[in-house]
């Protein structure tokens, strides 16, 4: 099976979603917890959420086929935590965002397995992202990176009460110009139904820090989207009556990101 999907569009944007694939090979899949199997920790319908926009707006889209369980296409390779001090799952995760082992007994991947999962899985897809980034940057001079994000309401593993609907990370501004910042901040100020906050419990991940250059021409955005907001996070079932308003918020922040 493909690695990846890339769709190469026309506008310095590039959509990337590294939390979008649900596929677990079978030889791995054999040795996990029967409710690991599902790769519930998935990014659920981000995909559904962004194609129609990156259509529309000429953006690249850049989408995994492989589960976070395999390897988490977001943490750096070497396995160093992104948030030091705070629980969280990992490279190659033996736990869920439930706090629960993901694997059977012993059945758990050593150093070896990880190694290879990151040269099978990770490499190829960062440098997918690097060239693509690299294309846009050299055609238009300039290029965002919009890091599309979502995970479930409430993680208590990971924080305390419900996650806010929209959550913007920027590196503490070190990802993205002040001004593009602002713009992003405005749309979301402009609106009263969704609540939100910038460089909160999510600050961006390792792809958005790694690649976020505003010096270089390279600036870089992660959205962590509230799933409750556009699904239903027990069945894992779309709703579209829900996404629809939040698809269009997106595409207003889209927009700000190319100017508009």
């Amino acid at each position: 099976m493909d690695i990846f999907t890339l769709e190469r569009g026309t506008a310095p944007l590039l959509i990337s979603l590294p939390h979008d694939g649900s596929h677990i090979p079978d030889a791995i899949a054999a040795r996990m917890q029967p409710a690991a199997r599902r790769s519930p920790d998935t990014d659920w319908h981000v995909g559904k959420l962004y194609e129609p926009l990156a259509r529309e707006l000429g953006a690249s889209v850049l989408r995994p086929q492989a589960s976070r369980y395999v390897v988490d296409l977001n943490r750096p390779a070497d396995g160093h935590a992104l948030y030091p001090g705070r629980r969280e799952t990992g490279l190659v995760s033996t736990i869920g965002f439930d706090g629960q082992p993901l694997y059977l007994e012993g059945q758990e991947p050593g150093a070896d397995e990880i190694a290879q999962r990151v040269s099978d899985w990770w490499q190829p897809y960062h440098r997918a992202l690097a060239e693509e980034v690299e294309r846009l940057r050299v055609q238009h001079g300039h290029v965002v990176l919009w890091e599309g994000h979502s995970i479930r309401s409430h993680v208590p593993m990971l924080f305390e009460g419900r996650l806010p609907d929209f959550n913007l990370g920027t590196a503490d501004g070190s990802s993205c110009g002040a001004d593009l910042q602002w713009r992003l901040t405005n749309v979301l100020e402009s609106q009263e139904d969704y609540d939100f906050v910038v460089n909160g419990r999510f600050k961006g991940g390792f792809i958005t820090r790694r690649f976020g250059q505003p010096g270089e021409g390279v600036q870089a955005i992660q959205l962590e989207l509230s799933q409750h907001r556009y699904m239903d996070e027990d069945s894992f079932a779309w709703d579209g009556a829900k996404a629809a308003p939040v698809q269009a918020l997106i595409g207003q922040l889209l927009r700000a990101c190319l100017g508009g």
